[in-house]
């Protein structure tokens, strides 16, 4: 038999019958692997790079200096370490009268300072602005301080000026122009001093008061090897817990950058999304191509039962034939996958940075089991229809209906989709999502593509066009090969859909999420008799679109009347937010970007206290619906009751508040503004007027955090933008494979119709007719479909608001009626022009 199917396939590779089926596996397998491939290595890469946001893979952050045995035990596993030392001090420049001091956010570090990142530095200010720089791997010298440039306006100072912090005067070597670690907190919005961790003793500013923050920054020495880093955490939070060390906390890129750990969680669920189309239409074009090799074998296949072979032997000589055309079909779509992720990294490596981590095995074995999964799931049901052609075919050209073994494959073929969905995905929701879609697609699409056959019967006499006549007939003659061309031609352009117009809109979304005009200026301490005066400045400048928040500090101390205490709370998180005050809020509307998913907006009532809580906040703390909070905001005690729960963006870089309550309850609340606004380039100098008019502002630039943002947000959309071409090949090949699907049988027809009198020009009209009617209706479906998932995949699992779009459907509409015309056209254009009897011969 082994022998037999070898004769097989090589007489149906010369005969044309496999390559279809070859080249469908071949382009599915590499869509998937060239998608495994680059999405392996930029997965890598991308949380490779996100760790240079905190200048290391791990830190250790501390109120006191971090212990020495912790140093030793990282040396011991073979661990690079470097020191930061941050708190917040005056600088100031000038003698006497002429003096000037700003608060600054002093960082002292070591000579090993990034192990992550880069520090660039420049000794121009408009560079500086523009966070133009050069990297450096070099430190302060002893004696000299980087600094920020918005720090020299406040102090009049310049490149080469000296500063004093504390009892050592330095000298301004170079500014700043980015700063790889400076993170998001309040404490290093500041502007930034820093110089060498050996010159920090000197400056006397170190004591029992002062507000230091201490970190040991961790990396592995190769980047791609994290087990190490890994172990020592697990180490040093096994010392936390047993020794009950307070003050300290694990930092890394999950709890350390969350607006960094947010992005690139969006972005590794756009890449599983384009995994899951990429399988969706593999499977679509395995299971078209098996199903046409089993139609143009049903003859040679009762011949060979008429020749005395068994149902087994027919069942095992494809079977043999198959696996082996899955494993060759495999093997090469692997190594096309392999040789086009090389492609797309040429196309677009100017837009990365930073090399790529080597390839690693995992998407090779995947492509392969991959392919022959599909050939499992796909080719099996066709295979035992195969097995159970009659002998009698070869007189009776009849084909008898499914057994219901071979309808039970089909349902194997669905498990073997759906696990291959959330093979791909590595997300449950996700997967579920994308498999519901396409699965419901496939069935709706059926049930309107039935209704609308029947429909077609009633329009057959309103035109007496004999093309039109031809058309309605030629779709009524064989109703489930219509449907099944109907099925998948809109899950073909489905796809596409999805992964042209929806995915477009899905790209649109996640860049507003973070635009590049959100708000990269914060301002602080506003007092009220100020207040008018900062909102006249701001707006002269030219910004527009500006809102004043009134910011009261409080200290969560009692939920529903039990008092907060340090064992309330067991998570890390939770015990850091309970042990700190609230930036707390009260404005009378919802603000921009805040929506409510549990509950009610408060109502304004006088002396009734209600409260808005976001609902991450509202999860770390056990808070619901409901619950009373109690705040002690500088002596006076608010109990507020929580009345709705907030989703924010915090992406968005707006000012965000944890909890807000209605103003009629904070009326004697000690109380100053801030806000957020957006300052072009141009603009750079508001700050320094600004903190010139009222010294005691905070303008925090956070600038350098939204570009970094944005440099990783745009290195994922192009990757994204050009991994979609290789679903698309796939797509294409479905929607080929659904419009050669009927070939044969068309052939038949026309030749039968020429035979009987019909003109090429009345079969060529018809033939239109019928492919702009099924490719019309197709596009309609599609485009409903895609609609309909991608509302799904940005309410449920991308959080993004969405938008129905209108041109969804014309698009469908015209792409899927041009597709099917131009496909029909070119399957069907030799048929017409060779003579009827040849065509007749050889059906």
């Amino acid at each position: 038999m082994l022998m037999q199917s070898l004769r097989m396939t090589a007489r149906d590779w010369r005969a044309g019958e496999l390559r279809f089926l070859l080249v469908a596996l071949v382009v599915a397998v590499s869509a998937l692997t060239a998608v495994g491939f680059f999405v392996d290595r930029m997965r890598a890469g991308l949380n490779r790079d996100a760790h240079q946001l905190l200048g290391a893979d791990l830190l250790v952050n501390a109120d006191q200096a971090l212990r020495q045995d912790w140093r030793i035990e990282a040396q011991r596993r073979g661990l690079l370490l470097a020191d930061t030392v941050t708190f917040p001090s005056m600088a100031q420049a000038g003698e006497g009268d002429a003096s000037q001091a700003v608060l600054a956010s002093v960082k002292a570090v070591s000579p090993t300072y990034p192990l992550r990142g880069q520090l660039k530095v420049t000794t121009s200010p408009i560079d500086a602005s523009e966070a133009l720089g050069d990297a450096t791997r070099e430190t302060p010298a002893p004696g000299t301080v980087w600094v920020d440039v918005n720090l020299l306006p406040p102090l009049k100072a310049k490149v080469g000026s000296t500063i004093q912090l504390g009892d050592k005067r330095f000298r301004i070597a170079r500014l700043i122009a980015t700063e790889p670690d400076r993170g998001a907190s309040f404490a290093n919005f500041a502007p930034r001093v820093m110089l060498a961790l050996s010159d920090l003793k000197a400056t006397g500013l170190v004591d029992n008061y002062a507000r230091i923050t201490y970190r040991m920054q961790v990396a592995a020495r190769s980047p791609n090897d994290q087990a190490a880093v890994a172990g020592f955490e697990r180490w040093v939070r096994e010392r936390i817990a047993l020794e009950n060390v307070k003050g300290v906390r694990i930092e890394t890129l999950e709890n350390g950058r969350p607006e960094m750990r947010s992005t690139l969680d969006r972005a590794e669920r756009f890449l599983a999304l384009v995994g899951l189309l990429s399988a969706m239409l593999a499977a679509v074009a395995v299971a078209m191509a098996a199903r046409r090799f089993m139609q143009r074998h049903l003859d040679s296949v009762a011949m060979l039962r008429c020749l005395g072979m068994t149902q087994n032997e027919v069942g095992l000589l494809f079977l043999i034939e198959f696996a082996l055309v899955g494993l060759l079909g495999s093997v090469l779509g692997v190594l096309v996958g392999f040789g086009a992720h090389y492609v797309l990294l040429a196309l677009i490596g100017n837009l990365i940075p930073t090399e790529l981590p080597p390839v690693s095995a995992l998407p090779a074995l995947q492509g392969v089991a991959t392919g022959l999964l599909l050939l499992v799931g796909f080719a099996l049901p066709p295979v035992l229809q195969l097995r159970d052609v009659p002998h009698n075919r070869v007189i009776r050209r009849e084909q008898a209906a499914p057994r219901p073994m071979a309808l039970a494959t089909y349902g194997l073929g669905t498990a073997v989709f759906v696990g291959l969905l959330l093979w791909q995905a590595g997300d449950l929701k996700l997967a579920l999502l994308t498999a519901g879609g396409f699965l419901g697609g496939l069935a709706v699409f059926a049930l309107v593509g039935w209704l609308a056959l029947l429909g077609l019967r009633s329009l057959r006499g309103v035109s007496g066009n004999q093309g039109w006549r031809f058309a309605i007939t030629s779709l009524q003659r064989r109703p489930g090969a219509s449907v099944v061309q109907i099925v998948s031609l809109s899950l073909g352009l489905m796809a596409l859909l999805v992964l042209t117009v929806v995915r477009g809109d899905l790209m649109d979304a996640w860049r507003l999420a973070t635009p590049a005009d959100a708000p990269n200026r914060f301002i602080i301490n506003i007092q009220p008799d100020q207040k008018d005066g900062v909102e006249k400045t701001i707006r002269a400048a030219g910004v527009d679109n500006l809102t004043l928040y009134p910011m009261i500090r409080g200290r969560l101390v009692a939920v529903n009347g039990n008092a907060i205490t340090a064992s309330t709370y067991t998570s890390e998180r939770a015990k850091a937010l309970s042990d700190r005050e609230f930036n707390l809020s009260s404005v009378k509307d919802l603000p921009e970007g805040n929506d409510i998913v549990a509950g009610q907006w408060y109502r304004d009532a006088a002396g009734s206290a209600e409260a808005s809580v976001e609902q991450g906040i509202a999860q770390t703390l056990h808070l619901k619906l409901g619950d009373t909070m109690r705040f002690d905001m500088g002596g006076l005690l608010v109990d507020a009751k929580i009345t709705s729960l907030r989703k924010l963006e915090w992406g968005s870089m707006r000012a965000n508040f944890f909890v807000i309550i209605n103003p009629a309850a904070m009326v004697d609340a000690p109380t100053t503004w801030m806000t957020a606004f957006h300052v072009p380039a141009r603009g750079v100098g508001l700050a320094n007027a600004l903190t010139r008019q009222y010294p005691n502002l905070t303008v925090i630039d956070v600038s350098g955090i939204i570009r970094q943002l944005q440099e990783v947000l745009d290195q994922v959309v192009t990757a994204v933008e050009f991994l979609f071409m290789f679903t698309l090949a796939s797509g294409v090949l479905v929607l080929y494979a659904a419009l050669m699907g009927s070939t044969a049988e068309r052939t038949r027809e026309a030749g039968l119709l020429r035979a009987l009198g019909a003109t090429r020009g009345q079969l060529a009209t018809a033939q239109r007719i019928e492919f702009a009617l099924v490719g019309g209706l197709s596009g309609l479906l599609a485009a409903t479909g895609a609609a309909g998932l991608g509302w799904a995949l940005a309410e449920y699992q991308f959080k993004f608001p969405w938008h129905f779009e209108p041109q969804v459907w014309a698009a469908g509409l015209l792409v899927g009626a041009a597709c099917a015309l131009i496909g029909g056209w070119l399957g069907l254009r030799n048929v017409l022009r060779q003579p009827p009897l040849q065509t007749l011969r050889e059906a």
